[in-house]
């Protein structure tokens, strides 16, 4: 304060002094010092000052441009996971259409799953249709692209499915058949699951014809309860037995175990 005063009074008298022609020039150059000295104690820190506001609002903008552009990074990557969600739900409807096309014969609901509990992933799913949308017991359930399981108890708003790949030993096991190059019939029983190798394995096999790798198995329709020529999926293998016959034959499934969202339940036409 006392600087800024004298800096005042030494402002004051220059002027008086410049004005007065009379004045020594000693004086007046005394004053414009002065002044100078005074502006440069007083002006650096303010400069100094104008340029810290300054580094800081920049710093300031920076951070909040980065929680923008952070904010709509987050958005894009929402976005594109729900796209993609939504992309393969369509791929899923279509293919899930594409195969009741192929069941015209029989009646077919659409389901959604509802719940797969991690400790009997392999064995059974929870749909969402039960007695009321016309799901019966023993109906078989499908994937997009072939053969799931069959319903195994059924409520009003929901039904149990067992699916193919249980490993429970007193499951009712589809009767499957096959027909091989040369046009015999090669019935048997869906009679297991590898996990590890994710096959099916066809046991109680009765026929000594021999079995190529890629042909197809589909359900024989015996009993009358599931419908027949309902795809299982394909040989892989066929492991021979003491006898000759062929001991299990092991199958590729069609539908894939580990991707099931909708699936069809199908049945007989009333």
């Amino acid at each position: 304060m006392i600087i800024l005063i004298i800096g005042f009074l030494l402002i004051a008298l220059s002027i008086s002094v410049r004005n007065n022609r009379k004045a020594p020039s000693f004086v007046q150059q005394v004053g414009n010092d002065a002044v100078g000295i005074v502006d440069r104690v007083v002006g650096v820190p303010m400069n100094s000052l104008g340029h810290a506001t300054d580094s800081v609002k920049g710093l300031y903008n920076t951070y909040t441009e980065n929680k923008k552009l952070k904010k709509q990074v987050d958005t894009i990557a929402t976005q594109k996971v729900e796209n993609q969600t939504l992309k393969d739900e369509n791929k899923h409807l279509k293919q899930q259409l594409k195969l009741n096309e192929t069941l015209s014969s029989y009646s077919k609901i659409n389901a959604v799953v509802l719940s797969r509990t991690p400790s009997s992933w392999q064995d059974q799913l929870v749909i969402n249709k039960g007695t009321a949308a016309g799901v019966k017991k023993n109906d078989p359930v499908l994937s997009r692209k072939g053969l799931a399981g069959r319903v195994t108890e059924v409520n009003k708003t929901n039904s149990k499915v067992e699916l193919l790949s249980t490993s429970n030993g007193s499951a009712n096991r589809f009767a499957v058949r096959l027909k091989s190059k040369e046009g015999t019939v090669i019935n048997g029983l869906i009679t297991g699951y590898n996990t590890s190798k994710n096959q099916l394995i066809m046991g109680q096999i009765t026929s000594k014809a021999k079995i190529a790798k890629g042909e197809k198995i589909i359900t024989s329709g015996m009993g009358g309860i599931t419908p027949q020529g309902l795809l299982i999926g394909k040989v892989v293998r066929a492991a021979n037995g003491n006898d000759g016959l062929p001991a299990k034959i092991y199958i590729e499934p069609a539908a894939d175990f580990n991707d099931l969202d909708v699936v069809t339940v199908a049945r007989r036409a009333d």
